[in-house]
């Protein structure tokens, strides 16, 4: 499979690369930076630079042509404005949807947040995060043109994955390493069988693979 990845220099977004790579997909990142290029080469993807805060859905939809599936992995990040929440956290994951449709790749993940919700209270900057990614969700979820699977994460933590999780609809808050999130979005790329479902994630005692076919049915 060929499969686009924004956000692609992100801490889980090189972790999902390689293992794609490893399992003899054809990984693309898009990077604001082209410094940031040899990571991605290194992780065994493809680089291409293209910035989703400036960027056209044409220009976006142009990178995504020919793929199999689409992978929304892209944030502001930590110590980022509240501005940048909702221009990269929603936005740029609002454009990458329309850009799918044009492109015609009709599978397509979101990593998420656990908490995500466009009516959530307050104003710290984590209030603004989760208040756009939960628009974000909400423009995804309304596109019967899309194969869409939601995956929203509880504590990211850079702890070695177990290959162990809990992924179910509703699971509670707890912690899951970055590892495993990747683990988790490379199966679900995977496993069509999971669109229109929205996950949450967390570190649990059943094995990737069984979680993900068990909340697809198989």
């Amino acid at each position: 499979m060929r499969i686009v990845i924004a956000g692609g220099h992100g801490q889980i977004a090189l972790r999902l690369e390689r293992l794609l790579s490893a399992g003899g997909h054809e990984a693309v990142g898009l990077i604001r930076r082209a410094d940031q290029a040899d990571a991605l080469r290194a992780a065994g993807a493809e680089p291409v630079v293209l910035d989703l805060e400036s960027a056209s859905v044409d220009e976006v939809a142009e990178a995504l042509r020919g793929a199999d599936a689409a992978v929304f992995a892209a944030g502001a990040g930590p110590g980022s404005s509240v501005e940048r929440k909702d221009t990269v956290d929603r936005a740029a994951a609002v454009l990458f949807a329309d850009a799918a449709e044009r492109a015609g790749v009709r599978r397509h993940v979101v990593v998420s947040s656990m908490g995500a919700d466009s009516r959530h209270q307050g104003d710290e900057v984590f209030d603004a995060y989760l208040r756009a990614k939960g628009g974000a969700d909400e423009s995804v979820r309304s596109r019967a043109a899309l194969d869409w699977t939601i995956l929203r994460p509880g504590m990211l933590t850079d702890d070695a994955g177990t290959g162990l999780i809990r992924l179910e609809a509703h699971t509670g808050r707890g912690p899951i390493p970055r590892d495993d999130v990747a683990a988790v979005i490379a199966e679900l790329v995977e496993t069509p069988a999971t669109a229109g479902l929205t996950l949450e994630l967390v570190s649990g005692s059943v094995p990737v693979s069984v979680a993900v076919k068990a909340v697809a049915g198989e």
